[in-house]
């Protein structure tokens, strides 16, 4: 990852999407020929010189302060998650140590994590690690997504299912909505780990082969997803609504455990209970 054309990037998108008037900035009757906030009123809404804010967003001016970074997110009305990525983006290393790019090893489920999944019989529930890759997931999982455990190990991943298995257009509802948040929590992970290979090597093969990924790539947006609503579409068992939840794994940073709540009682509750029956292993069929 360039981390030059990063800083540029993000950093340009932000202050496009922040108006004068949202900002409090008395209109100067100039003529304005890109949406959002010039350099010269991000500077002084932060307190830096135009200068020394033009060198920023360039990549030219190193490990920033907190205090700058600080007065720049208040600047450009960024959220933690923002803040987060543009303190990665703009620390070389000098202040304080970058994160060590991911081992090349696969990572590994613990024994006690496989058994939480399997505990979690009655709805979906797996474990994501680096990347968005899929690395355990219990039978509801499989069965409302995909069937991650039968592909191959390089493609059990999240995003590379979202944006290029054609199917997940028909069971993921609200598709595109899904697919772009997954797209930015990629570009946090690319911001904390510019040097992971196999992650440039999955956004290469996004960028190849799904039309969409490019133009949400570029909006330069970052997520970390913590909760929120699925809606998927079974073909056995139709409508399914979930209330998703993810948890960091105790003892592993870089795990994160999904879990598909459901209302007890409601219709999708229902729906589970019969799709769990009907794929039920050892069951003999006629």
């Amino acid at each position: 990852m360039d981390r030059t054309k990063e800083i540029a990037g993000f950093l340009r998108s932000r202050r496009a999407r922040v108006t004068p008037e949202e900002a409090g900035l008395p209109a100067d009757g100039r003529v304005r020929r890109v949406p959002g906030l010039r350099r010269d009123e991000v500077a002084r809404l932060a307190g830096v010189s135009t200068e020394y804010y033009t060198r920023l967003e360039q990549g030219r001016a190193l490990n920033p302060s907190a205090e700058v970074v600080d007065a720049i997110t208040r600047a450009l009305r960024l959220d933690d998650t923002e803040r987060e990525h543009l303190t990665d983006l703009l620390h070389s290393g000098t202040q304080r140590p970058r994160r060590a790019a991911p081992a090349t090893k696969a990572q590994r489920v613990r024994p006690g994590l496989y058994l939480m999944l399997e505990t979690l019989d009655h709805v979906p529930a797996f474990i994501l690690g680096r990347r968005t890759d899929v690395l355990a997931s219990n039978r509801l999982a499989r069965e409302v997504l995909t069937d991650f455990d039968a592909l191959p190990a390089t493609h059990r991943n999240l995003a590379r299912y979202y944006l290029l298995d054609p199917r997940a257009r028909e069971r993921v509802g609200d598709w595109a909505r899904i697919a772009a948040e997954t797209v930015a929590m990629l570009r946090l992970e690319a911001g904390r780990y510019p040097d992971d290979r196999r992650l440039a090597d999955l956004v290469g093969e996004l960028t190849l082969r799904s039309p969409e990924f490019t133009g949400w790539w570029n909006d330069h947006r970052v997520l970390r997803r913590t909760h929120g609503a699925k809606h998927y579409h079974h073909p056995l068992v139709g409508d399914l609504h979930f209330s998703y939840e993810s948890f960091q794994v105790p003892g592993d940073a870089e795990q994160t455990l999904c879990v598909y709540n459901v209302e007890p009682g409601s219709e999708t509750a229902q729906s589970l209970l019969v799709l769990a029956s009907w794929t039920a292993p050892g069951i003999p069929t006629r």
